[in-house]
């Protein structure tokens, strides 16, 4: 049977002696606690030996014990010998050791101003450097699919057809009842809040001019490339991810075929497609969303509404969202497909990438928005 933890001092004249004997495991780890506290206040510059030849039991527990004993005699500047423990227990108080040893050091906060703005400016650093590596990723990303489809021009017979036509299906038809539901009801929304505000200033007859030309220019376009970006966006760069998890993607390369031309153009091109098509079936379900909300909560007829929107909006406005609606799709594939061959290893790694290539497609997609805005302005469309 084991006996209980214990471990005794002995002053001698070469230094002190330490015997500890029993079982040096958790069970009996207040009693080894009160044992080690009793001895720290009898300090001493000479060398002290721990004698472990009389402990039958050993566990982590008991390791950590040793460790932090060694520690007390180190920070004193008191070395202390670990000397008589079984084989069977060095491996673990070895293995202890190593961890101990490799832990990070514990800094203390400072709390002023300087290292304050230290740590932002370290921060600001750390986003900065995490951006540029993300942008470096989508230049070489657009640069593999140039090339990929160079090649498909120079032979058009390697096209996986077959496969964009799988893509446009799923991006494109499956998700048209989605976009036409988000988009009426974006237009029922714009339309009612323009009445109720506009009513005040005897301003009716202006929501139909909102309504056309925000729905084409602007809110049509970006609201579909949102939902595309958080439907399909996140679809592909699951699918990648997964691949690359099971090792399909590097089975590819291994039979000789090119990944971005097997796996990334077609879907790229089915994106491409898909978005402007979904951006103009959503501007028209916006268009009549907010001529339905103009009839039955503004008291406009139908006639009326049609005869003032097409006063109010030109075929410019219409070209200014169309004109959107590819580079939009190309940002948002390269993004899924690059954050998708991102993905490690393991399920975290895999939520982890989805969830920030819909967030920087959502964020790359409104600021491209904006850069837009900025430039049919300078050119007066």
């Amino acid at each position: 049977m084991t006996t209980a933890a214990l471990l005794e001092v002995v002053e001698t004249s070469g230094g002190r002696q330490l015997f500890a004997y029993g079982a040096w495991t958790a069970l009996h780890a207040r009693q080894i606690d009160v044992a080690i506290d009793a001895m720290d206040g009898a300090a001493t510059s000479l060398p002290a030996t721990l004698d472990m030849s009389g402990v039958d039991a050993f566990d982590t527990y008991g390791a950590w014990l040793v460790e932090r004993l060694s520690s007390r005699w180190l920070d004193e500047h008191r070395p202390l010998q670990v000397v008589g423990l079984r084989n069977n227990f060095e491996g673990l108080l070895g293995a202890v050791h190593r961890v101990r040893s490799d832990s990070p050091v514990a800094v203390t906060s400072d709390k002023s101003l300087g290292s304050t703005l230290a740590g932002g400016v370290g921060a600001i650093e750390q986003a900065l450097s995490a951006a540029g590596r993300d942008l470096a990723g989508l230049i070489n990303m657009l640069g593999a699919v140039v090339q990929s489809l160079g090649q498909v021009v120079s032979r058009p017979r390697t096209f996986r057809l077959t496969s964009a036509v799988h893509h446009l299906d799923r991006v494109g038809w499956q998700a048209v009842p989605i976009i036409l539901l988000i988009t009426f009801l974006i237009g029922c929304i714009i339309a009612q809040q323009g009445f109720f505000h506009f009513r005040k200033f005897g301003a009716d007859e202006y929501v139909v001019d909102m309504v056309g030309i925000l729905v084409l220019r602007e809110i049509g376009v970006l609201i579909v490339a949102i939902m595309v970006a958080g439907r399909s966006g996140s679809a592909y760069t699951a699918e990648l991810g997964a691949m690359k998890m099971r090792e399909e993607i590097d089975a590819l390369g291994t039979m000789g075929l090119d990944p971005v031309a097997v796996l990334i153009l077609p879907r790229i091109v089915a994106l491409l497609v898909a978005l402007p098509v979904l951006a103009f079936l959503g501007s028209l379900a916006a268009l009549y969303g907010g001529g339905l909300v103009a009839w039955l909560y503004g008291g406009m007829s139908p006639e009326i509404y049609i005869a003032r929107l097409k006063e109010a909006i030109s075929l410019t406005h219409f070209k200014v969202g169309m004109i959107k609606a590819p580079f939009m799709a190309l940002v948002i594939g390269l993004v899924a497909c690059t954050e998708g061959f991102k993905v490690k290893g393991s399920a975290e790694s895999l939520g982890l990438k989805t969830t920030a290539s819909v967030v920087q497609s959502i964020f790359l997609v409104i600021i491209l928005d904006g850069l837009f805005a900025v430039f049919f302005a300078a050119i007066g469309m």
